[in-house]
């Protein structure tokens, strides 16, 4: 197979090749999915280089957690029904030195999740991570149908996930961008309500749509950054999930009294450690969302495999708005 993988860590440019390595071979529990779309992530970019001083965990990595495609082999104990199957996968280089940036990818089968046949492989190769976080942050402490949530990050692949699932749930939700082309991507997403934080006090425009109530839930890209906004927005017993730093080594100070009073909640999310049963949850009611044509995140550009460098430099950069999809 034709992949893309490096030996060492270090810049796109430098480290990423592109070969032919040999076609992987499912084992017990296994599938072999011949990907059509492969996702990138900010977390493969910190595998590359090696974000937090973390080493390289195997001697040569296909990088790339998300993925569709369509399995093409089985490994003893999975039915061979499953042959021919539309998927999405996530977490596919989790414990594995093999990720989706290749022609083939071997997963458990567990992490092959059926794709409804109206749902693109672009759509598919962008749950995942950003989906399967999402989704942990806003329904790990229960149903959001008429609650109130704000997303803070609206613009990015998972803030731009926890738009889409918490509408499709049945919430009300607020979201916060800097420019108006973020704008434009949360409000395509649904958010009731847009607040440019660079312009405007996000905790005052949250209660002030909120009829002082403020919002139930938060999800937050930056929580070290954004500690007091939450503590000015959440309403009583309120939670606040936080999925993301910009540093290994920030640290969170939280104003203890007013969090007493207010009986306030925090949850960190780390897609890779959530339980086996939160993912099962979490990957059913993704599928359930795609295929009811309430999952539409952005697509912000396709690459070809041999392109593979140029797309991990997009993601990195940070400019980019939406998902980076590689199609091998």
């Amino acid at each position: 197979m034709r992949a893309a993988f490096y030996d060492r860590q270090g810049p796109a440019k430098e480290v990423l090749a592109i070969g032919e390595l040999p076609d992987p071979q499912p084992g017990a529990g296994e599938v072999r999915v011949r990907v059509v779309a492969s996702g990138i992530n900010p977390s493969d970019i910190k595998t590359r280089t090696g974000f937090g001083g973390k080493p390289m965990p195997f001697p040569r990595i296909v990088p790339h957690q998300d993925g569709a495609g369509v399995i093409d082999a089985v490994g003893p104990g999975v039915s061979p029904s499953r042959v021919g199957e539309r998927v999405w996968v996530y977490m596919a280089q989790w414990g594995r030195a093999f990720g989706t940036a290749a022609e083939l990818v071997v997963v458990s089968s567990a992490q092959a999740v059926r794709l409804a046949d109206h749902v693109s492989f672009e759509i598919g190769a962008a749950l995942g991570v950003p989906a399967m976080t999402a989704h942990r942050c806003l329904f790990a402490d229960g149903d959001l149908r008429g609650k109130r949530v704000l997303v803070q990050g609206g613009a990015g692949a998972v803030g731009n996930a926890a738009i889409l699932l918490a509408k499709w749930a049945g919430a009300w939700v607020a979201a916060t961008v800097s420019r108006d082309q973020q704008a434009e991507v949360a409000r395509a997403a649904g958010a009731d309500l847009i607040v440019n934080r660079r312009e405007e006090d996000v905790a005052a425009a949250v209660r002030s749509a909120t009829g002082g109530h403020g919002v139930d839930h938060i999800v937050d890209v930056d929580i070290t950054a954004n500690i007091d906004v939450a503590i000015a927005s959440l309403a009583r017993d309120g939670v606040v999930s936080a999925y993301s730093t910009e540093s290994p080594d920030a640290k969170l100070t939280i104003p203890f009294f007013p969090a007493l009073l207010g009986g306030f909640s925090f949850r960190f999310v780390y897609v890779y450690t959530i339980p086996a049963s939160a993912m099962r949850q979490a990957a059913g009611e993704i599928s359930a969302c795609a295929a009811s044509g309430a999952y539409a995140p952005l697509i912000a550009k396709t690459y070809d495999l041999d392109e593979v460098a140029e797309a991990h430099e997009l993601q990195e950069s940070g400019k980019a708005i939406g998902k980076i999809l590689i199609h091998p």
